[in-house]
């Protein structure tokens, strides 16, 4: 059973029963007024009509002690003609509780009488036939004889009333019942409607649709569950999103990484094959040996790049604080003994957090990226200052260069802008995918500024332990090597 519906039927159940309970405590009020109105009447009524009797006993003749029982009987129907079409009957009973006198149509049982004495004023509803009555009992002392004067009220109209009452509420409930729910049905379907829209947002979801929202009709509970479930959805998307980005980058990098394998594969399987096969001279055996030797340490640096890559993924620094200049005596030290190039190291004194070897193959590759970018005899430049939030390490050089729409993808897997050149130096387009992994492990990035034909710029800053050390006096130090 749908939601809506579940409310419509508690709603009328609720409304039923309340409509129910309401209407026959109203008509039975106004009834149990109505008949306790008839009951004081009717008492007073007795109460007249004894005095009347007793008033009438007074104009008895004096030579009776006792009255007679004529003249009880005559009194009695002196009475009753007084109240022709009042719809009233009277009995009069004797002191043995004998009756005297009774109107037609008295034939109320003597239950009545038995219970009425001198000192008790009795009555009863009672129903005869198809009527019914207010049968009235009270005792009355006349001329030495006590007696009992009954009366009989008719009060059907009161019983007919409730009938009618309760015939009326009936066909007016009914009515109320048909309005409500109609009413009630556009009001539940009205305060479903954020659920009906959510489970259609649901299916469309689970259809593979995660674009899709579900509208906000309201500002309460509901539609505030409405504006959860589309931010969780946006999350989801996003997730899933990055996930397909994620499955995309692996299916790229797994046929990059075939093509860079199947490359120097088919040259080393066909030198070798040539030297197996043919007879060559020393000078096209060198060559032969000379591709197999370069395509296979080719293949040992693409090799190693990965395990890089894998680990500094899957690791957790180390941490440990050393000193800037320790970073780059070791790199001229490396770079010293290279006639190629012109280095340039520039920094200021200073203190970094970080695990040393981590950063030092950074600063390595993007150096060997550096020459590998540089014509012979280029100057590169490696820097290093001081900044309030840490310390930038940069390396420039004055090469080719990089075209915009190439710096997004230079830090992917296998990536190269000029693979041609790449090759040459042995590259495989693995460096600056590993900096990016060893940046991430430090809470930093690698940031790029290049322009085709100028040079490139590449920088990165190592944070300072939440922004308390304070900078030391700035030493500045240049080598020309």
């Amino acid at each position: 059973m749908k939601f809506s519906f579940k409310i419509l039927l508690s709603m009328i159940i609720v409304m039923a029963l309340s409509l129910g309970f309401s209407g026959y405590y109203f008509v039975n009020y106004v009834f149990e007024t109505s008949l306790e109105r008839e009951v004081g009447q009717a008492l007073d009524e007795n109460s007249i009509l004894s005095f009347a009797f007793e008033t009438a006993a007074l104009s008895v003749p004096a030579k009776y002690s006792v009255m007679p029982d004529t003249t009880v009987e005559e009194i009695a129907s002196n009475l009753e003609k007084s109240g022709q079409g009042s719809g009233r009957l009277l009995r009069i009973s004797g002191e043995e509780k004998n009756i005297l006198y009774a109107s037609d149509g008295f034939d109320i049982n003597d239950e009545l009488l038995a219970q009425t004495d001198e000192s008790v004023k009795t009555y009863q509803v009672v129903q005869s036939e198809d009527k019914y009555y207010i049968h009235t009992g009270t005792a009355v002392t006349a001329l030495n004889r006590v007696l009992y004067l009954e009366t009989m009220r008719d009060v059907s109209d009161v019983f007919r009333e409730r009938t009618m009452g309760f015939s009326l509420y009936r066909r007016v409930m009914f009515i109320m019942l048909v309005a409500g729910t109609v009413i009630m049905h556009f009001i539940s379907s009205f305060l479903t409607k954020p659920v009906r829209l959510l489970t259609k947002a649901t299916k469309r979801m689970s259809a593979g649709d995660y674009s899709y929202r579900a509208k906000q009709v309201s500002q309460d509970e509901l539609g505030q569950l409405t504006s959860d479930f589309n931010s969780m959805a946006e999350t989801l998307e996003q997730n899933i999103e990055k996930l397909e980005e994620e499955i995309k980058a692996r299916e790229e990098f797994m046929g990059d990484f075939a093509h860079e394998l199947k490359t120097p594969l088919t040259a080393i399987i066909g030198y070798a094959d040539m030297l197996r096969s043919h007879k060559l001279d020393e000078e096209q055996s060198l060559m032969s040996a000379n591709y197999i030797y370069t395509e296979g340490k080719r293949l040992e640096a693409m090799s190693f790049r990965l395990l890089d890559i894998i680990v500094a993924g899957k690791k957790e620094a180390h941490l440990q604080t050393t000193s800037v200049e320790a970073f780059f005596e070791y790199l001229k030290d490396m770079y010293t003994a290279n006639p190629d190039m012109k280095f340039s190291f520039q920094y200021e004194q200073g203190e970094v957090t970080v695990e040393v070897n981590l950063i030092k193959t950074v600063l390595v590759n993007l150096i060997d990226n550096a020459c590998k970018a540089s014509e012979k005899g280029s100057k590169i430049e490696v820097n290093g200052y001081s900044l309030e939030e840490g310390y930038r390490f940069s390396v420039k050089d004055y090469g080719i260069g990089i075209p915009e729409e190439e710096q997004r993808k230079i830090t992917k897997a296998f990536y190269m802008v000029d693979k041609s050149r790449a090759r040459s130096h042995n590259g495989a387009g693995l460096g600056l995918a590993l900096c990016v992994e060893i940046l991430k492990i430090h809470d930093s990035e690698l940031e790029i500024e290049s322009e085709t034909g100028k040079g490139s710029c590449f920088s990165f800053v190592i944070k300072n332990d939440a922004q308390q050390d304070s900078i030391s006096e700035k030493e500045e130090t240049k080598d020309e090597v």
